[in-house]
């Protein structure tokens, strides 16, 4: 259990990123808290696909669905906290 953690954690610092990069626009979220989406994403995905399959351990799959979670994770930080994309028009 602590090791799943572990491994989220250090998963999270791809996977929060890669989150958003996939999302269009730029959004306007601090490191940490991309980080710790993209850990919640790596632990809910490799959950979900564990629970789905028969598959354990790595593999792409729960790699491309804690990626997914974490773009959802992300949406709805932003939709939360009323963030919005940072760019500006200027008039």
């Amino acid at each position: 259990m602590i090791s799943t953690i572990i491994v989220a954690l250090l998963l999270g610092i791809i996977i929060g990123p890669l989150a958003r990069l996939v999302m269009p626009g730029k959004q306007d979220i601090s490191l940490v808290m991309t980080i710790v989406l993209g850990a919640l994403g790596a632990l809910i995905g490799a959950w979900l696909v564990a629970y789905l399959t028969d598959m354990d351990g790595f593999n792409i799959w729960a790699l491309l669905a804690g990626v997914g979670v974490a773009v959802v994770l992300v949406l709805g930080y932003l939709a939360l906290t009323g963030r919005k994309d940072t760019s500006r028009r200027v008039t």
